[in-house]
């Protein structure tokens, strides 16, 4: 099992007939699937649907082996005697007619939207800022924010929703049925402006903006971890050289620092990290800050 599990992946894949290619001194990825980063040469994973491991279970992800198939094959790899490449064959995917995008109905007022985004520590003029914008409202049936991801024309393909109610723990997260996640959360780009910020969540990015007031624009929140949304504002707006990423002090925010700065660096950008000074994001950070000022007075 060792053996099977420690099999380098980039010799495997190219074994296999993939194309690999290096990112940066860490990541590896292939040009048929350039969603799939494998790293340290012994674990993958693929950003574009969540799915990842070792080499077993890439054998049986894209070659249809089950599980003894795949580890006998691995050993017979590692030891030199492996027959004919078995031909990747992706599981078929059905075509699934892709719902449409509606926004939540909006609410009569915004005011447990204010009170909720007051209490994390986000400025009354920031949140006036985005809903003023149309990028931040409160929906009727549950009175969770949404925050609106609008494409360059300035039409909604995206809502995220966070709940408003979080006594009891983390409240509700989700996107609306049909968001388009390429787009997601982002400010508009100003073109007197080289750099874009990233961050993972839009109340980070709103913590980030009560921080530095003088940010209102050229900034994406991916909603997560997937990189399609700053593609999407990259190549919406050719004129950006710098990338900031602003993600999570956490170790998957560290891993997805590590692994977008090679990425980008090889596309050309100069790329930098900003980490919050205390805490996991920018929220937390903003919140021990405030406290750390209420007890200095």
């Amino acid at each position: 099992m060792e053996t099977a599990k420690g099999t380098d992946l980039p010799d495997l894949l190219e074994h296999l007939g993939y194309t690999v290619r290096r990112l940066g001194s860490r990541y590896h990825t292939t040009r048929e699937m350039d969603s799939l980063r494998i790293k340290d040469r012994r674990t993958w994973k693929r950003y574009s649907n969540g799915t990842g491991g070792d080499a077993i279970t890439f054998l049986q992800e894209f070659c249809g082996k089950d599980f003894l198939e795949a580890v006998n094959y691995l050993l017979e790899f590692n030891g030199g005697r492996a027959r004919d490449s078995p031909i990747p064959h992706p599981k078929p995917v059905q075509k699934k007619e892709k719902p449409v995008f509606t926004l939540p109905i909006a609410h009569a007022d915004q005011r447990r939207v204010f009170a909720y985004l007051q209490k994390r520590g986000i400025s009354a003029q920031v949140i006036r800022g985005f809903i003023d914008s149309g990028l931040l409202y409160e929906d009727s049936l549950h009175h969770n924010c949404v925050f609106v991801g609008r494409e360059a024309s300035g039409r909604p393909v995206f809502a995220s929703k966070r709940g408003t109610y979080d006594l009891n723990g983390s409240g509700f997260k989700g996107d609306a049925v049909g968001s388009d996640k390429n787009v997601a959360f982002r400010l508009p780009c100003d073109p007197a402006l080289d750099w874009v910020a990233v961050f993972e969540a839009p109340i980070d990015l709103m913590s980030f903006c009560t921080l530095h007031r003088q940010v209102r624009s050229n900034a994406v929140a991916l909603c997560g971890l997937y990189q399609g949304p700053l593609d999407t504002y990259l190549r919406e707006n050719s004129h950006l050289k710098r990338i900031v990423l602003c993600l999570d002090a956490d170790g998957p925010g560290r891993e997805a620092t590590e692994k977008f700065q090679a990425e980008y660096a090889e596309k050309g950008y100069t790329v930098s990290a900003r980490a919050p000074a205390q805490g996991k994001d920018w929220n937390e950070y903003l919140l021990q800050r405030g406290r750390t000022r209420e007890r200095g007075k």
